[in-house]
């Protein structure tokens, strides 16, 4: 059974979240008032529109391809890469395969 809640101890981020077709699924892993980590998985051609977050934010993907615009410059990134998104500069995430991530925000 999926849930939105993360207990302690050990996993792994790709099979914590599952795909839903032509859509976005994201589930909180920690929350507080330093921040937050969220996990995503994206199905193919589906996308985050262009916003801006006024804290620096870690993109890690963890399974298939995503794209990343930051300051309209595309970043492609794979498993295993990952992207910093600076504070209060424009960014969009759109996934060019499925794909999964995690989002660190740290606020600061």
């Amino acid at each position: 059974m999926e849930t939105n809640k993360f207990e302690s101890g050990k996993f792994r981020f790709n099979e914590r979240v599952d795909y839903s077709t032509d859509g976005i699924v994201s589930k909180r892993v920690l929350e507080s008032a330093a921040g937050n980590v969220t996990l995503f998985a994206f199905d193919k051609d589906q996308r985050l529109s262009e916003h801006s977050a006024p804290f620096d934010a870690m993109l890690q993907v963890v399974e298939g391809k995503g794209e990343v615009i930051i300051n309209k410059i595309p970043y492609q990134l794979a498993s295993g890469e990952t992207i910093i998104m600076p504070a209060n500069i424009p960014h969009a995430v759109n996934a060019i395969e499925k794909f999964k991530m995690v989002l660190t925000m740290i606020k600061g």
